[in-house]
């Protein structure tokens, strides 16, 4: 019996999704029986090692050329556990835990926020007959795995530094700002096309020399919410500009429109 080699690849990128559930599954087990500090600073790690899965199937899909409706739907499923339920309890804990049945609810409006958004993106990403798009340059809303990755962010700096001045009223205000932009219609870059030109190249350049600047001068661990923080504020800044362009264009076809 021959075994088609090409047929099983689609096998690949479903693993590397399902390593981003364990690692989000095992971040909630470690959360789940009062937490000490390490154990809160174990599952942010352990979910940054699911964003750097979930970075890697999709890529891998389209390197294999096995891109599949269920492979969308899969990751989607993976998303709701390890960045959406997995960051909401390991925040939670971390903070929100002193705020009672309020912190509860917060993180309850970023889990169920995040599935939201990945029901939306499953619509919108695919056809008809369920066979998934290519990648466009914008993605309709915040990301989950970039919100939880700024909470995951701020946790990890704030345990190896512990400068970082968040009060549970905060971290609740962020959350719920992060659940706003996770199902609000503003683009947000997906990085999924991204073609080297000398603007890019530029704009990289400028991350990367910022991002050094910020891990010699404070902290590595304070870099990666700056670089996190300004994908957000990127986001920000382009749907103003795209809504100021919009209300040109309208007020100069309302100036050319005969009366």
């Amino acid at each position: 019996m021959k075994v088609d080699l090409r047929k099983s690849l689609f096998i690949l990128p479903n693993l590397f999704t399902l390593g981003s559930v364990l690692c989000g599954y095992y971040a909630i087990l470690i959360c789940s029986d009062q937490p000490t500090g390490d154990d809160l600073y174990r599952a942010a790690l352990l979910i940054i090692f699911a964003l750097f899965f979930d970075t890697i199937d999709g890529r891998v899909a389209r390197l294999t050329r096995t891109e599949s409706a269920m492979g969308v739907q899969l990751d989607s499923l993976a998303d709701v556990i390890s960045f959406g339920v997995a960051p909401a309890i390991l925040v939670y804990h971390w903070s929100l835990k002193e705020m009672g049945t309020a912190g509860m609810l917060v993180g309850f409006v970023f889990v169920a926020s995040g599935a939201i958004r990945l029901a939306r993106f499953n619509v919108t990403s695919t056809g008809d007959e369920g066979h998934p798009h290519a990648p466009g340059k914008y993605t309709q809303g915040l990301p989950i795995p970039a919100a939880a990755a700024i909470l995951i962010s701020i946790v990890v700096a704030n345990t190896l530094t512990g400068k970082l001045p968040f009060s549970p009223i905060i971290i609740s205000a962020l959350v719920v700002t992060l659940s706003l932009f996770m199902v609000s219609p503003m683009p947000f870059r997906s990085f999924k096309d991204l073609r080297l030109s000398w603007r890019t190249v530029l704009f990289i350049s400028a991350a990367l020399a910022v991002t050094l600047w910020i891990s010699l001068r404070y902290h590595p661990s304070m870099a990666l919410v700056w670089l996190l923080s300004a994908y957000v504020v990127i986001g920000i800044v382009e749907s103003l500009f795209a809504l100021m362009t919009r209300a040109r264009a309208a007020a100069s076809k309302a100036g050319q429109s005969p009366l």
